[in-house]
C-alpha cells in the first residue's frame, strides 16, 4: 500500500485582481523524497510556497499535509504539524547570536508553561538545556560548529544560509521547503549545500526546494515538477524534463509566442 503524501495539492489557484499567480496546479511530495520546483521567473513557484506555508491563502484548491487538510491554519500552527520552510530573500536578525536564532526555531514544540518560565522551575531548566543542546547539535550537522555566539549579521552569505536551514530544522519538520538555498553561493557552498540537502533527507525530512541552479537540481532530485504562468507543465525525473518541449520552450522562449506573464 503507496504512502500518504506528506504534502498534496489539489486544483491550487491564486489570483492577484485580475492576473493568475496560480491556476489549477497538482503536486504531491512523497515521505522523505528530494523534489524540485522549478520554472522561469514569474511561474508561480514562491507563490505555491506561501500558499502551502500559510503567508496566503488560496481562491480555490486544496492543500494536505500528512492527509489533513490545512487551508484555514496559520503558520504557526503548520510549524507546529511539521512544515518548515526558508525565504529566497534571507530572514534572520542581524544582531542575535547564531545559538539564539537557531533557538528561536524550536517555540512551537517547547512545552514548558508560562509559569514554569517565570519561575525557572526544574521543567524548564530541564527544556532550557535540552534544548540548547539540541541547538549546538544542530549547527554542527549545519556545518556551524564554533560559531554560535557569533552574531548572525557578522556571519558570511553561505553561512547565514546554512544558519536558516538549521533554524528551520529546529522546529522538526516532515517537510522542509527551500526558496532557492543556493542563490549567491559560490561553488564551492553549492556543493556543501547539496551535500547537507542529502543529509537532510537521510534523516527521514521530505524536501521540495526551488531552485534556478540546475546543475544542482539534476545531481540531487528524483522528481521535479515544472511551473510556468502558474500552471503546472510537466512532472517527472530531471532526465525527462531536459527532453520535453514544454519544459525547453518555457526556459528558453522556443516555439510559440508565450501568454502575458503571469505574477510572481
Amino acid at each position: 500500500m503507496s504512502e500518504v503524501p506528506v504534502l498534496e495539492v489539489r486544483g491550487l489557484t491564486l489570483r492577484y485582481g485580475g492576473l493568475s499567480a496560480l491556476e489549477g496546479v497538482d503536486l504531491a511530495v512523497a515521505p522523505r523524497a528530494l523534489d524540485a520546483l522549478i520554472g522561469p521567473n514569474g511561474a508561480g513557484k514562491t507563490s505555491l510556497f506561501n500558499l502551502v506555508s500559510g503567508f496566503a491563502r488560496p481562491q480555490a484548491g486544496e492543500i494536505r499535509f500528512c492527509g489533513t487538510r490545512i487551508e484555514g491554519l496559520k503558520p504557526s500552527a503548520r510549524a507546529a504539524l511539521g512544515l518548515a520552510r526558508t525565504f529566497q530573500n534571507l530572514r534572520l536578525f542581524a544582531e542575535m547570536s547564531a545559538l539564539e536564532t537557531v533557538l528561536t526555531g524550536m517555540h512551537a514544540r517547547l512545552r514548558a508553561s508560562p509559569l514554569a518560565i517565570l519561575a525557572r522551575g526544574p521543567r524548564f531548566r530541564r527544556e532550557e538545556r535540552a534544548a540548547l543542546e539540541e541547538a549546538r547539535a544542530l549547527l554542527d550537522f549545519v556545518g556551524l560548529s564554533g560559531v554560535e555566539l557569533r552574531r548572525a549579521g557578522e556571519l558570511s552569505y553561505g553561512e547565514r544560509r546554512r544558519l536558516e536551514i538549521a533554524r528551520a530544522l529546529a522546529s522538526r519538520p516532515k517537510l522542509l521547503l527551500l526558496d532557492e538555498p543556493a542563490a549567491g553561493m559560490n561553488p564551492a557552498e553549492t556543493a556543501a549545500l547539496g551535500r547537507l540537502l542529502g543529509e537532510i533527507r537521510a534523516r527521514g525530512i521530505a524536501l521540495l526546494l526551488v531552485e534556478h541552479d540546475m546543475s544542482l537540481v539534476m545531481r540531487l532530485c528524483e522528481k521535479v515538477a515544472v511551473l510556468n504562468f502558474g500552471r503546472r507543465i510537466f512532472e517527472g525525473s530531471p532526465e525527462a524534463a531536459r527532453r520535453e518541449p514544454c519544459v525547453l520552450e518555457a526556459y528558453l522562449g522556443v516555439g510559440e509566442a508565450a501568454p502575458a506573464r503571469a505574477a510572481p
